[in-house]
């Protein structure tokens, strides 16, 4: 097999000839160290330029990010395939989802909404794998299906299911989790889109090659178990595992924990009834004040008066016209006596020839000026007030979008969780469409109709009183078939708008999920379904159309009964009408034939195209989250937060009010500038936390940042503190400025110089457009790694106090995070840093891990210590990586420990906290704080004196964190941390941790020493005093949960 990446050939020789499914081992599997790029070439998604790409056999492929579709979790395993329980029970146990099946609220049959909402990521990366493992394809294409779940469940999954299940098909598993080497039968490993080594493990590691090195991995595992296929069980010294799911065994469901039932909404909800006036009122009110919909009416009353005016004025004209012939008729023998012919003049003869002879006069001049007059009259309100609506319809329209826009991104998440994107892109697209170009058309012709049928019943009426008579019965025919047409049309109306979300939805699904599709040979399966939902929306629109075609004919013999009753009338009439006004009637009453019947069917339209505007109105009033702004009396001081402290009591987490718990009485403190992992199955809770210090979902209880209730500020004044790295990147639609920084608050210097630090600026370099580079949709022509470098150079430019992690390495390669740690430990030192990882070499050098199991904190401690123990939740998730892998993690934990206990957190050389201000002088002893930070421990300092006494000794001190340790031996264990006044001690004993650890250092303190001097403070008294008390340190510890007694 060959292909071509990176315009650089690339060969894949199979063992025995091209990847089919004979002549390729059945045991082999294959281990690539990047790139997804060869898996889409295999697949053909990535068109070769050279050489060529064979395939024989059906591929299954697993995505990196795994894409999952609206729909249960068995139709996303299932995929189509005919159900067979054994085997899907079996794929169910081999993926490790079996208690997560259990917990659900309806097992299997739990809807999973659009995109895998409802799951965690690691829940929908094993779903993913289970779907291909049930295609039971001939080659398996896993790309990286194991780096979104816990280094247990992933050994689980690797053993159980890659390894054990599928050990007769041909495997390429692309992965960058080097403790999975030595089960491989060859391993690529590709650099620059070539293969930089190959061979088997055995091979590699004889002839030298250092794989942690090669690939900047802080870890090289040992395997502790026998290898996979022994008669010995991996998992068997963990019983509790051998069902592994999202938790560690059944004791991590709290005890009488029932999951409240929670399911997705399946199908879009429909109004019901008439369109109330309210929507006309409230479509008129977006487009219009009173002021303009006062001159509207007035326009349109004066078109109608001056049409109906023309047509009274020829009417008129006519009429004396016919006069002025018949006097002329009449005397016709008496004018032609004396030599008149036809030709004559008729304005001569407008006197008296005779007692008997008079003919009327006739000014056609006169009556052609007022006639004109008209008609330009009929013109310029007819287009004033077609201007003036169609004006405010627009005006209306784009109002009622703002709105429903503004309301949308107001929207809180669980609204996004449980509508999929198809049903607002129906609102935004339809709905909005239908507002813009058929409302404002139909409206402004049931308008006109509605005042010529008002005109032609009134003049016919009045010309001819008899019209009234059949005119009641037959209106209130029309009214009555309107009714009942209406009836029905608004219903098949709403149907069809809710039978076409799903067509939007679906395509969305689609395009999401192409490459899967299209691996599996699912293509015609997924035209089927397709068809299926349009076919359902083209039921509802050909009904819809079929109401109205029913409707046009029982309006048509309506009318045609109308116009004979109007001609009898007529005919009865004749004596006592001139032939113009018969004339005029019967022809107003033709014109209302075809006017009456498009007038009813234009209201029911315009009924109809309302439910559009309803629609639009239903989510411009979603619900919304909290104020953007604070109240002035809460807004948070400029630079908040200071020192980026994190305190919760009590809090609960619910992402709907009748959904279940997914966090529990979380009570914790996290101290500025403090490094906290936070770890745990599955489903813990772990990105449920970030969510809440978003206000992403409002949580119960209190939850305060350096001392303001989060939940009493505004929502801007929060998030825009706070800055993220995610666990899936998000990059926008524009330029890579756009991207970086979004209101260009930097310069180009500025965000050169962060790329540079996240090591992309020459990468950038490479474009033409540089920082104007475009972005494509989702950033898909940036790698993995290189959208989860630019938003940490986002996070950069944003130099917020607090960092969020979530899982922030979880699909990138070792190189890359590596960069993105050691990034992280430089540039946000002075930051407070929530991590969220599975990964646990990310979070072991940090100052203390949460460890979170089914919402509750189950352990806070230091790293080390949880090791230590020998036993607790986060013991036996390093114990699951292996002997080796526990080991080096311990050593990494005991190192950071130290550092941790004997690093300065200083500003300007000064220990942090020493003074209220870090830009206050020592003015005055008044000046010096009563406590200080060093390496995030708070010791209570009661003068000045000791302060000095503690700089003197610091060169003298023995023996760094010694106190500290012994300090730890008597600790007691605590989810909070009480905050304690320090009593009188030897000097000596205050500064145990205070050993400058570079000569920079030093220097600086020796600086503040002399400072210091510059106050002397007579504490003789109170030394006196202190004599005969006993030494004895409090220290307030930042970073563990525990009060540290420390004996003199």
């Amino acid at each position: 097999m060959i292909v071509s990446i990176r315009e650089t050939n690339l060969t894949l020789p199979a063992p025995t000839g091209p990847i089919t499914a004979t002549n390729l081992p059945g045991s082999t599997l294959k281990l690539m160290f990047s790139s997804s790029s060869l898996l889409m070439s295999i697949l053909g998604e990535l068109p070769a330029q050279t050489g060529s790409v064979k395939v024989s056999g059906k591929v299954s492929y697993v995505s990196q990010q795994p894409w999952i579709f609206s729909g249960s979790v068995r139709q996303n395993i299932v995929f189509g395939g005919v159900f067979d329980k054994a085997k899907y029970d079996r794929i169910i146990k081999v993926c490790a989802l079996t208690r997560d099946l259990e917990i659900m609220p309806n097992g299997d049959t739990t809807l999973i909404g659009d995109r895998g909402v409802s799951l965690s990521g690691g829940q929908r990366a094993r779903v993913s794998l289970a779907r291909a493992l049930y295609m039971d394809a001939d080659i398996y294409l896993l790309d990286d299906p194991l780096s979104a779940v816990d280094a247990a469940v992933g050994r689980h999954i690797f053993e159980k299911c890659i390894v054990g299940y599928l050990k007769k098909k041909p495997r390429i598993l692309v992965t960058h989790q080097v403790q999975f080497l030595p089960v491989a039968d060859t391993i690529y490993i590709l650099k620059e889109g070539k293969i930089n080594i190959k061979g088997s493990f055995d091979e590699l590691s004889q002839s030298g090659v250092d794989f942690s090195e090669l690939l900047k991995r802080p870890e090289n595992e040992e395997p502790s178990s026998p290898p996979v296929g022994s008669s010995v069980d991996p998992l068997s010294v963990h019983p509790e595992l051998s069902e592994f799911g999202s938790h560690l065994s059944l004791a991590s469901i709290a005890e009488g924990y029932e999951p409240e039932p929670v399911q997705l909404p399946e199908v879009e909800e429909r109004a019901k009834g008439n369109v109330g006036m309210k929507i006309y009122v409230d479509y008129f009110k977006a487009g219009s004040g009173v002021f303009k919909f006062t001159i509207l009416v007035l326009l349109n009353v004066a078109a109608q008066l001056f049409y109906i005016g023309s047509d009274w004025w020829l009417s008129r004209w006519s009429n004396q016209e016919e006069v002025k012939y018949a006097a002329i008729e009449k005397h016709r023998q008496f004018l032609e006596i004396n030599n008149l012919t036809d030709s004559f003049n008729v304005s001569d003869f407008s006197g008296n020839f005779s007692s008997n002879i008079t003919i009327p006069y006739v000014d056609s001049h006169f009556n052609i000026y007022v006639f004109t007059g008209i008609i330009l009259a009929v013109f310029l309100f007819g287009l004033a007030r077609a201007l003036l609506f169609f004006k405010i319809a627009v005006d209306a329209s784009q109002t009622l979008h703002n709105m429903m826009f503004a309301r949308i991104l107001r929207s809180p998440i669980s609204f996004f969780d449980s509508n999929p994107v198809g049903r607002i892109l129906n609102r935004f697209s339809k709905d909005v469409g239908h507002m813009d170009d058929l409302l404002p058309v139909t409206f402004f012709d049931f308008i006109q109709c509605a005042l010529l049928i008002l005109g032609i019943v009134l003049v016919a009426g009045i010309v001819n009183p008899y019209v009234f008579i059949p005119t009641v019965p037959l209106a209130i025919c029309f009214v009555l078939v309107r009714k009942y047409y209406l009836q029905t049309s608004r219903s098949i109306k709403r149907l069809e708008g809710t039978t076409r979300s799903p067509v939007f939805s679906y395509l969305s699904a689609t395009l999401q999920g192409l490459h899967t599709i299209r691996s599996m040979n699912m293509e015609q399966k997924f035209m089927e379904e397709f068809d299926a939902y349009q076919d359902k929306h083209s039921e509802a629109w050909f009904l819809f159309l079929a109401t109205s075609r029913w409707l046009a004919v029982r309006l048509d013999w309506l009318c045609a009964l109308f116009v004979t009753a109007v001609t009898v009338c007529s005919v009865l009439a004749a004596d006592t009408m001139s032939a113009g006004l018969v004339g005029l009637s019967i022809t107003y009453t033709m014109t209302l034939m075809g006017m009456f019947q498009w007038g009813v069917r234009q209201s029911a339209e315009v009924e109809n195209q309302m439910i559009s505007v309803e629609r639009v109105l239903e989510y411009s009033r979603l619900p919304e989250e909290a104020a953007l702004e604070s109240k002035p009396d809460t807004k948070p001081p400029p630079g908040w937060p200071y020192e980026g402290q994190i305190v919760a009591d009590k809090v609960c987490l619910r992402y709907s009010p009748s959904g279940p718990l997914v966090l529990k009485d979380l009570t914790f403190v996290i101290h500025g500038r403090e490094k906290v992992g936070i770890v745990g199955r599955t489903g813990a809770g772990k990105s449920s936390l970030i969510t809440t210090l978003f206000r992403m979902s409002e949580p119960e209880g209190k939850l305060e940042i350096d001392g303001i209730n989060i939940q009493q500020i505004g929502l801007h004044d929060l998030r825009s503190t706070i800055s993220i790295i995610p666990q899936d990147p998000v990059l926008f639609t524009g330029s890579l400025r756009k991207n970086l920084d979004p209101f260009q608050y930097h310069s180009d210097e500025q965000l050169w110089k962060s790329l540079d630090e996240v090591k992309l600026r020459e990468q950038i370099k490479d474009i033409p457009e540089g920082l104007g580079a475009e972005v494509s949709e989702g950033g898909v022509n940036f790698s993995v790694g290189q959208r989860q470098l630019i938003c940490l150079a986002r996070a950069i430019l944003r130099n917020n106090r607090i960092l969020l992690i979530d899982e922030a390495t979880a699909n990138v390669d070792p190189i890359t995070d590596e960069l993105i740690q050691q990034t992280i430990r430089t540039k946000f030192r002075e930051c407070t840093v929530l991590t969220i990882a599975h990964r646990l070499h990310t979070i072991i050098d940090s100052d203390r891990v949460m460890v979170l199991d089914n919402g509750f904190i189950v352990e806070f401690e230091k790293p080390y210590k949880l090791m230590s123990q020998g036993h607790g939740f986060f013991y036996e998730m390093v114990q699951q990586l292996g002997k080796a892998e526990f080991d080096h993690l311990l050593e990494l934990a005991r190192e950071a420990d130290k550092k941790n206990e004997t690093k300065h957190i200083t500003a300007n050389g000064v220990p942090a906290k020493l003074f209220k201000s870090q830009n206050s002088t020592l003015d005055s002893p008044t000046n010096l704080d009563t406590s200080y930070d060093i390496s995030d421990l708070t010791y209570e300092i009661t003068d000045i004196e000791n302060s000095l006494k503690m700089i003197d000794d610091v060169s003298d001190a023995p023996e760094v964190g010694a106190r500290a340790k012994k300090a730890d031996a008597v600790s007691t264990n605590s989810s909070s941390v009480t905050p304690l006044t320090a009593t009188s001690a030897s000097d000596t004993e205050q500064t145990a941790l205070l050993t400058p650890t570079s000569p920079e250092e030093e220097a600086s303190l020796a600086e503040t020493k002399a400072m210091l001097k510059t106050e002397p403070h007579d504490r003789t008294s109170d030394d006196e005093n202190d004599e005969g008390d006993e030494s004895l340190v409090l220290i307030k510890s930042d970073r563990g949960s525990h009060t540290d007694v420390t004996e003199a």
